[in-house]
């Protein structure tokens, strides 16, 4: 069992931990998205989830062609 004075020691230990800010994750998000959907704007990461947001968003319009292959 843990003493008493300990027991607090602990208890604020952990509650200076959780409320240290641990960073935007909206920001980190941000740089990541990179590739925009001509169709509704949602932003995306790369080519191949354009290509996947299109089959699923948008399966009467025909995705658009990747920029090193054609």
């Amino acid at each position: 069992m843990t003493r008493g004075k300990q027991k607090i020691e602990a208890q604020k230990r952990n509650a200076e931990k959780n409320q240290k800010p641990k960073g935007s994750q909206i920001e980190a998000r941000a740089v990541g998205l990179k590739v925009p959907c001509p169709i509704c704007k949602v932003q995306l990461a790369n080519e191949k989830q354009l290509i996947d947001h299109y089959g699923s968003k948008h399966p009467k319009e025909k995705p658009p062609s990747e920029s090193s292959s054609g």
